[in-house]
């Protein structure tokens, strides 16, 4: 007979990696969650385009005006950015209507070199109805004169700052990006938690650890869970970008897309190193009602780092930004919106990320150690102390 296969540490470590995936997939607050994420993204996008849209539009409605006059109309539209659309009525009564029922913004009546508006006609307005009719009135004096068209010279325009807006865009970017990112680590650390007590307190982790190591068990934990929420944070940032895209709302898609895979990489730092942290203080505890405590010092340091990240979009080089992008649980959440303002150089990047790594190790080798000596604890809460103890015996 064949002796029995004993799996190895991977093929453990696989194991419940797909166990956490198999089990949380099939959750309906899970699936329902990530749908509805990626609907507020779509919404978000959608909001934006319509609220732009409506500043750069003025429906302008006119009476007795020429060809001439709906061309001056719309050519000083374009002039001030602003998409003009003229409509044409029969009469001053209709034209007043119109205006009465804020069908347009305003009506010009040719004749009589009037604007009848609902309230205030307001500076854009104003400016393109005005710039028109003197276009045109200019135009007339000098036919009339005998003098040709004038050879105006096109001023050219020239930005000191022409990344100012691309940047800004980008800051934006990260800012939503750390959103994001800070959600699913809550997220996501909750899950990890939860599942530890759970297990702790119907002691089905007494028959997992009859097969394998707790440090296994815990790697196969952090590694599936990663897997679903690595998988999330895509599809959340392939789905963003193809909004803005698709509904023109990024002037420069490849910083975009360079914005969001800098938040990404960070998010898989952020991740290991929360998820270790959340799944060794679930272990000091055995009941669901007990969790909160011991997740608390952990949430405030993602709530923290949430906050410095959001303010250092704007101040990406104060001292604050500076000093806790290399602090490790901080990073993840403030060094994505430093790069996207251009505030970083690439040795602080470099310093920061290995800072990180090291960071990682640590706390799953320490981690691992309090999770081995408290994951058959059961009663109450676990001191920390305890747990090293009764991994060293």
């Amino acid at each position: 007979m064949t002796a029995p296969h004993d799996p190895s540490s991977g093929e453990l470590v696989r194991l419940v990696a797909g166990r956490e995936i198999a089990t949380r997939i099939r959750d309906k607050g899970f699936i329902i969650s990530s749908i509805v994420i990626l609907l507020v993204i779509v919404g978000a996008v959608l909001v934006q385009v319509l609220t732009g849209s409506g500043e750069d539009q003025r429906r302008v409605g006119l009476v007795g005006g020429d060809a001439a006059l709906v061309g001056a109309l719309e050519a000083q539209g374009e002039a001030l950015d602003v998409d003009v659309e003229v409509v044409e009525f029969d009469d001053a009564a209709a034209a007043r209507t119109a205006v009465d029922e804020e069908d347009v913004d305003g009506a010009l009546l040719a004749g009589d070199d009037e604007l009848l508006v609902h309230e205030s006609a307001g500076g854009t307005l104003e400016a393109i109805v005005q710039g028109a009719v003197g276009q045109l009135a200019v135009a007339e004096q000098l036919t009339d004169a005998g003098i040709g068209q004038l050879d105006v010279p096109e001023v050219a325009v020239t930005a000191l700052d022409a990344d100012a807006a691309a940047d800004q865009q980008q800051v934006v970017a990260a800012i939503f990006g750390v959103v994001i990112l800070y959600s699913l680590l809550i997220l996501f650390g909750q899950f990890i938690a939860q599942g530890v007590v759970e297990e702790k307190s119907s002691r089905v982790v007494e028959l997992l650890l009859a097969t394998m190591r707790p440090w296994q068990l815990l790697a196969g934990k952090i590694l599936g869970l990663g897997l679903l929420a690595l998988g999330q944070i895509v599809a959340i940032g392939v789905v963003a970008v193809g909004a803005a895209l698709a509904f023109d709302v990024v002037d420069v898609p490849g910083d975009l897309i360079s914005t969001v895979a800098i938040v990404i990489a960070w998010f898989v730092l952020g991740y290991a190193w929360y998820a270790a942290v959340f799944a060794v203080a679930a272990s000091l505890v055995s009941r669901q009602e007990d969790l909160a405590t011991v997740l608390m010092p952990t949430s405030m340091v993602l709530i923290v780092a949430f906050f410095i990240g959001i303010q250092a979009a704007s101040d990406p080089g104060g001292l604050l930004a500076r000093v806790t992008s290399y602090v490790p649980g901080l990073s993840p959440l403030v060094m994505p919106v430093r790069q996207a303002a251009g505030e970083v150089a690439a040795w602080e990047i470099a310093l920061a990320v290995a800072l990180m790594l090291v960071a990682i190790v640590l706390v799953v080798r320490v981690g691992g150690r309090v999770y081995s000596g408290a994951l058959l604890r059961t009663g109450g809460k676990i001191k920390l102390r305890e747990a090293l103890a009764a991994e060293r015996a």
